[in-house]
């Protein structure tokens, strides 16, 4: 047991209404338990690894938020050209809405804009750092992680980065973002639950097809079934989708992982090749959150892995509310990160930010859901179960309120 992580911050009425972000809730749940490529990622965290920012414009000033005792040093490449740097700044707007509804607790932000390369990240590590920074959050980019982690692991410092790079994560380098991994395997786990037992599967030949492509062969043997069919796919989708529709009358499910405009071309193929898409159980991923998918008759009644929408709806309208702005979709991460440090800060120094309180099995409750950090520097998220239909997706089964061993 982790005996500090068995206290509640205590909050006022107001702030425990509003705050839906971290207060260290789940942990208390098990009581004794121990304790994309392209712009658009940015309004769809489920995207693949997060392209490189553009080139920078001038450097934004360090800013110091909050005045309490503990300090965090945050890593945004606030000056990064295009979405790059808009996103940034609704994950900076999100991270002080979390100060203002936690009432200020005792930790003071100290962010830094590391300008979307891995210098500026370096540099601005090494600042929050020598500023007395007892945990860093970020980077963004995958490729600014490592030099933060560098400088970091060099004061034994725990780094929060929000890159969707599963290959960056470990050693004192944990990954608060939307993985492919936790999709595939809620996806493919409440599909066995409802007696799928025959999996096929369609995947891009690309770094996120990797990643879901181990993925899916890995739940789909801890559950016990099999894969009667296995494509991925290049430019060329019309061959794999032959491929794949000719041994679909021995599969319960077929999963396509891509995009929503690729995953609507693929359905398309299917149906070409004499596939009929309704007799089949069709299985998703996070991406499948994009109006493309919602429109496509080809698609309608697939189950898809993603966090309960609603708890971003009630974040988004406080947002609004305090910056007359829509945040991006993963101003949520930021805002956890932040709630999870000011939560934790009311623990003893020295240990608050260690990786025997951040990997807490019992995991964390965000505006997104429940959370855990693993060993390894992943995480793993409890993941509702939607379906595609015209209005948007359908809840069909909620998320865990907390996690199994």
């Amino acid at each position: 047991m982790v005996g500090p992580l068995n206290r509640k911050p205590q909050l006022s009425g107001a702030t425990r209404r509003t705050a839906v972000g971290l207060i260290l809730g789940a942990p208390l749940l098990g009581a004794c338990a121990s304790v994309q490529q392209s712009i658009s990622q940015f309004s769809n965290p489920f995207a693949a690894p997060q392209p490189e920012a553009g080139p920078a414009g001038p450097q934004q000033q360090p800013l110091a938020v909050g005045t309490g005792g503990v300090k965090v040093g945050l890593i945004l490449p606030l000056s990064a050209a295009g979405n790059a740097g808009v996103a940034a700044q609704s994950m900076k707007n999100a991270a002080e809405m979390a100060l203002a509804e936690f009432q200020n607790p005792n930790i003071q932000l100290l962010i830094k804009d590391d300008g979307g390369n891995p210098q500026g990240a370096q540099q601005g590590t090494q600042q929050a750092l020598d500023e007395g920074a007892e945990i860093i959050l970020g980077p963004l980019f995958a490729a600014s992680v490592p030099a933060t982690a560098q400088v970091a692991r060099g004061r034994s410092i725990s780094c929060i980065a929000f890159s969707t790079d599963s290959s960056i994560a470990g050693r004192g380098v944990y990954l608060l973002s939307f993985l492919p991994e936790s999709d595939v395997n809620r996806i493919v786990e409440y599909s066995a639950s409802i007696g799928k037992k025959s999996f096929a599967a369609l995947l891009p030949e690309n770094a996120y097809g990797n990643v879901v492509e181990a993925a899916f062969k890995q739940a789909v043997g801890r559950k016990g079934g099999r894969i009667v069919a296995f494509e991925k796919y290049g430019a060329d989708r019309a061959t794999p989708a032959r491929t794949v529709a000719q041994a679909l009358g021995q599969a319960d499910a077929l999963l396509l992982a891509d995009d929503g405009d690729s995953v609507v071309a693929m359905a398309d193929a299917l149906t070409a090749a004499g596939a009929n898409l309704r007799n089949i159980q069709l299985l998703g991923t996070g991406l499948w959150d994009n109006p493309r998918v919602f429109a496509s008759a080809s698609l309608q009644g697939g189950l898809y892995a993603a966090p309960d929408p609603s708890g971003f709806r009630a974040f988004a309208g406080r947002y609004r509310a305090r910056f007359g702005a829509e945040p991006v979709r993963t101003a949520t991460l930021t805002y956890d990160a932040v709630a999870l440090v000011a939560a934790l800060a009311k623990t003893p120094a020295g240990h608050r930010y260690s990786a025997d309180v951040l990997t807490n099995p019992s995991g964390f409750a965000g505006i997104d859901g429940l959370f855990r950090f693993r060993s390894d520097g992943t995480n793993e998220r409890g993941l509702a179960v939607m379906r595609a239909a015209t209005g948007g997706g359908v809840p069909v089964a909620g998320s865990p309120k907390s996690f199994g061993a």
